[in-house]
């Protein structure tokens, strides 16, 4: 049996009671830190005198070593009661998970998912963005025309679309939606449901001011839907490989965006 199950993103007290009944009935136990469940394990004990089996055994399971891992898996080893934590929030959002669900769904393995807490859906709720109709887009590559080429489709995908970044690249993120979307609002979550909490909602230059360089913390960013882009099989960055002068690729460009043309060109003047 494999149990995939979500833990607080922050605040402790938003664990479930089936989470903590699984956990503790756990016969292995697939970390993405096993440091970081095992501090959540010695919490559990302390505070809510929780008893777990004894013996349980603890396995890395992370982004760099998960698909080996599962290369390698046996069926057998779902005899027993097997159950994968991420190190917060839902197992498969940003975090591994997913491949396990397609080995178990591959090989007859009985498995299920507990639902918990998790930073985009809360976001979401807490931006009041009325157009429901929303996008997860993840984290942006970190640079380049990949960068651009990724921003350009969360800005104009025709839905609420939500990104996770990092504190080091937050400032960056705020500086291009405002030189591409000055106006389009948006809203950030910072450090969600821990002490340092905090909302902001504005244009991108606003928010900026509002921080004022603070950008330490973990941030969820909810961009507003606008305009979609144009269905196509030709994407930005094929344009951009073609020898052709800026002005006809800012041309092409709008045409798949819905971006403005000048400031499409003005962009790539500066790429």
């Amino acid at each position: 049996m494999l149990t995939l199950v979500p833990t607080p993103i922050g605040n402790i007290g938003d664990i479930s009671l089936r989470a903590i009944e699984v956990l503790s009935e756990a016969d292995v136990l697939l970390c993405e830190d096993t440091r970081v469940t095992k501090k959540l394990i010695h919490i559990l004990k302390e505070r809510y005198n929780t008893i777990f089996k004894e013996n349980q055994k603890f396995i890395s399971l992370h982004s760099h070593n998960e698909k080996a891992f599962i290369e390698n898996l046996e069926i057998s080893f779902f005899d027993e009661n097997v159950v994968y934590a991420s190190d917060a929030g839902m197992p498969g959002i940003s975090d591994p998970g997913q491949l396990l669900v397609e080995y178990a769904q591959n090989n007859g393995v009985e498995y299920d998912v507990f639902p918990g807490a998790n930073a985009l859906l809360t976001a979401f709720v807490a931006s009041g963005f009325v157009e429901t109709k929303m996008l997860f887009w993840g984290f942006l590559p970190h640079k380049g025309q990949n960068r651009v080429a990724s921003l350009q489709g969360a800005l104009y995908s025709g839905f609420t679309t939500i990104l996770y970044e990092s504190p080091h690249r937050l400032e960056k993120l705020l500086l291009e939606i405002e030189k591409e979307q000055s106006e389009r609002k948006i809203f950030l979550a910072k450090e969600l449901t821990k002490k340092f909490q905090n909302y902001f909602y504005g244009t991108a230059g606003e928010i900026l001011r509002t921080i004022d360089g603070n950008f330490r913390g973990e941030w969820v960013v909810v961009i507003k839907a606008d305009v979609a882009q144009n269905s196509s099989a030709v994407s930005q960055s094929d344009i951009l490989e073609l020898d052709l002068p800026k002005k006809v690729q800012a041309k092409l460009i709008c045409k798949i965006t819905g971006e403005n043309s000048k400031s499409c060109y003005q962009r790539l003047l500066k790429l």
